[in-house]
């Protein structure tokens, strides 16, 4: 998905990953990809260059690049949802709403 040519794969890598970066890649990243904020208000708001701004973020997307890379697991959790998903409407499907039930959990587990 894309807004305003922001490449949103990133909240999700953000979800899984964002843990290993440090704190202000992760707060910049927030602030970019959730909050939709632009650079240069980021920098605004945090006192910092517009460079910095964009530096630290770069950054933090070719850390989270390269652990997908490595790790897969934005990909696994992404296919475990698509097999959850195909559960649940075959559950429902064939009445079963105990299955749907666990299914729906699972997705939400994710």
């Amino acid at each position: 998905m894309i807004l305003r040519g922001k490449n949103l794969d990133f909240v999700i890598l953000l979800d899984v990953y964002g843990d290993v970066l440090t704190q202000r890649q992760r707060d910049f990243l927030e602030l970019y990809y959730c909050n939709d904020l632009s650079l240069s208000e980021i920098a605004e708001d945090e006192g910092v260059t517009r460079q910095a701004v964009r530096d630290s973020i770069k950054r933090g997307e070719q850390i989270l690049a390269d652990l997908e890379s490595k790790l897969l697991l934005a990909e696994k959790i992404k296919g475990c949802r698509e097999i959850f998903n195909k559960i649940e409407e075959l559950a429902l499907s064939a009445d079963i709403p105990e299955i749907a039930g666990l299914a729906a959990r699972g997705k939400e587990l994710l």
